[in-house]
């Protein structure tokens, strides 16, 4: 099955073969063992792709709120429709993370008009996520909240370090957006934005915060976005342990080789889907 060599990606080669040797089991043997871990879902028709997105997003907000990215209105995460494809889902306007679940969803048009839905549409989230969906046709969704340490470490107007495995899933696949101009209202701002991102998987908001992308699943953006806000907390706490010695980085070899494991889309659907199924079994009420 195609989703048995992700596994054997993400497990990478040395692991696999170590499994097999100790265990004393065959390739066939540890194809059957990979092939009882969760795969990403495929669908017959829209509709249920559609509900089963709609069901991730719902619980993305929940996770949000369980880690404290929330910060009163300011936050969002789009995704594209599976059937209208540039339109996007995303948070109603003015109700909390926690209280977010599938029946409240909003789904918007390019020109920022609420095409489903009962609520209104927070103008910054039009502003930054229409410009993203329109400049990245392969990103099928995008995370942006007011998060305490990305927003922090964005103040200094810098990338993330190589300084450990986790912040290698970033490694020269992130920028740096450094031009804030206020509160993101502006539809030129967004493209702005847009074009910092680049063709990368995440950009950090000078003054502002993350913002994040999936190119193949929404559950794969939302784990960059929490991953990231991980990295920039380590990265804070490393420079000030530091007493300004410089830290010690990963050498390019050894980045570029975890940011092809631990840095794929798969990884991050994988990695991903462990919070989901935590967040499902704690508040079951979003699912309505």
């Amino acid at each position: 099955m195609a989703f048995t060599s992700q596994f054997r990606k993400v497990l990478s080669p040395a692991i696999t073969r170590r499994l097999s040797t100790t265990a004393g089991k065959s390739t066939s043997d540890l194809n059957a063992i990979i092939a009882n871990l969760p795969s990403p879902p495929t669908f017959t028709n829209v509709h249920d792709e559609r509900r089963y997105k709609k069901e991730i997003l719902a619980g993305s907000f929940r996770l949000f709120s369980k880690l404290g990215f929330d910060e009163g209105a300011a936050g969002h995460i789009t995704f594209r429709d599976p059937e209208f494809p540039e339109t996007f889902w995303v948070n109603p306007f003015g109700v909390d993370f926690s209280q977010i679940c599938v029946s409240n969803l909003i789904r918007c048009n390019k020109d920022g008009d609420v095409v489903e839905g009962k609520y209104p549409v927070n103008r910054a989230a039009f502003a930054i996520h229409s410009k993203i969906h329109i400049a990245r046709p392969d990103v099928v969704a995008a995370a942006h909240s007011h998060s305490t340490y990305g927003k922090t470490w964005s103040i200094l107007g810098r990338p993330l370090d190589p300084i450990t495995q986790d912040s290698c899933a970033f490694y020269n696949d992130h920028a740096v957006y450094d031009d804030y101009g206020g509160v993101v209202f502006e539809l030129d701002e967004g493209q702005r934005i847009a074009k910092a991102l680049g063709n990368k998987k995440a950009v950090i908001l000078q003054n502002h915060g993350l913002l994040t992308v999936g190119q193949k699943s929404l559950e794969e953006c939302v784990w960059w976005f929490i991953s990231m806000e991980k990295c920039c907390h380590v990265q804070l706490m490393a420079e000030s342990a530091s007493h300004g010695k410089p830290l010690r980085t990963i050498s390019d070899e050894a980045a570029k080789q975890a940011h092809n494991i631990v840095g794929n889309s798969f990884a991050g659907w994988f990695q991903f889907n462990m919070l989901y199924q935590r967040i499902k079994k704690e508040q079951p009420d979003f699912l309505h």
